[in-house]
């Protein structure tokens, strides 16, 4: 599979992370669990997730309609690792911060380490 192609599939990756994030809401009840937290910490976690929506939409767009400026230009080269990043630190803190007994864990691990292949594989092969 060439680098195109990954970079495009990362764009789709990162469009299925900002509609699962869109769902937060309702998939863990956030309107009765976050109305225990104090304002603050309520208000912190939705504008985190939030802003995350925002970096996602952001991902998926420049995967789209930058895929070349990605693979050869300094800016989307930096752009690109740093996306594989990312999604690589994602997938370690799923291992610090969430059950390690459990199996999702390790289902969520391994699709976030996908999400760091499909950008650090272009990345290496435009170096």
């Amino acid at each position: 599979m060439d680098a195109t192609m990954l970079i495009w599939i990362g764009g789709l990756y990162n469009l299925a992370f900002l509609i699962f994030h869109d769902f937060f809401w309702k998939i863990f009840n956030w309107k009765e669990d976050l109305a225990k937290l104090m304002p603050i910490n309520r208000a912190i976690m939705q504008v985190l997730n939030l802003m995350l929506i925002f970096c996602l939409l952001i991902f998926a767009y420049i995967s789209f309609f930058h895929v070349q400026g990605l693979l050869t230009t300094d800016l989307g080269k930096t752009m690109t690792i740093f996306i594989a990043m990312f999604w690589g630190i994602r997938a370690i803190l799923q291992m610090v911060y969430f059950s390690r007994t459990k199996l999702v864990s390790y289902v969520f691990f391994v699709i976030f380490w996908i999400g760091f292949l499909l950008y650090f594989i272009p990345w290496l092969g435009s170096r």
